[in-house]
């Protein structure tokens, strides 16, 4: 895993580099402020149907804003990404989408590349979350539980549509029920509820212009802790948006995540979906 994440991540930040070494990076002076929401709507039903089926509905919707204030020395950036989606069936109902994160970026410029910056980052479920492969399904997360926040300061390097950021951080992660997020298998006589991580966090994130009407972006986010450098958690969003016209959209998402501590083994997440969207601001 650790070798196939350093080959992903090194094409990648060679792809969007040469893709935007040339891109124009003059940002409006002031507070810009960004928004974006989404609702992908999904049904079918039968009647009389001698073929077979069942009826279904589903719903996902997706929320993504942001405010940047830059000067010539100065972009402080916060950014909230927020995706809920549910499924019903004649049977049950699922939730298919269940995420918020929350990140805060202060960045100093010194005329360099690269430049020094800190960064805040808050992860978490909205709602609670099942894991459906067994029966009767079985609760896995609440809201903030887990709940995982993050601080680093390093040095970043950016483009207009482009960045990738090294530094040294801290990761806390803050459970209540769901303690196998935290707890620590050292100490077989307590739970821990809460568990403070140090090592390195790489955050990497594009905006690419594959077509006139079409648009990818992609977040590549790596952590691994000093006291285990050989594993690495992964977590790789990536969506390619299909404009029909202003208001409706394909949009294909991956998902992809390895976190030893969640689970032993890379989960998957892909959706293609048909929607309407609409930019506040």
């Amino acid at each position: 895993m650790k070798r196939t994440t350093t080959v992903l991540l090194l094409a990648f930040i060679i792809f969007a580099s040469k893709s935007y070494s040339q891109t124009d990076t003059t940002l409006k002076l002031g507070w810009t402020p960004r928004g974006s929401v989404a609702l992908n709507l999904s049904q079918i039903s039968f009647s009389n149907w001698v073929q077979g089926g069942e009826n279904s509905m589903s719903f996902a919707g997706l929320g993504n804003f942001g405010v940047l204030y830059h000067s010539k020395k100065w972009d402080f950036y916060n950014s909230l990404k927020l995706a809920y989606g549910k499924s019903k069936t004649s049977g049950s109902v699922k939730t298919t989408d269940n995420e918020l994160r929350l990140n805060t970026i202060l960045i100093r410029y010194l005329g360099w590349k690269i430049n020094p910056y800190v960064s805040n980052e808050v992860r978490s479920s909205i709602s609670n979350g099942y894991d459906y492969s067994v029966t009767p399904e079985v609760q896995t997360t609440a809201f903030f539980d887990p709940g995982y926040i993050t601080q680093s300061l390093g040095f970043i390097y950016t483009l207009k549509r482009f960045s990738t950021r090294l530094g040294v951080g801290l990761q806390e992660v803050v459970t209540n029920k769901f303690t196998n997020f935290s707890d620590d298998a050292d100490t077989p006589d307590k739970i821990e509820k809460f568990k403070l991580d140090t090592g390195i966090e790489s955050v990497t994130e594009a905006n690419l212009d594959l077509m006139q009407n079409i648009l990818y972006a992609s977040r590549l986010r790596l952590f691994s802790r000093f006291n285990s450098l050989d594993v690495w958690d992964v977590n790789w969003d990536n969506i390619i948006t299909a404009k029909v016209n202003d208001y409706i959209n394909v949009n294909l998402g991956v998902n992809i995540i390895y976190e030893k501590k969640a689970s032993f083994k890379t989960q998957t997440k892909e959706a293609l979906q048909v929607g309407f969207s609409y930019v506040i601001f």
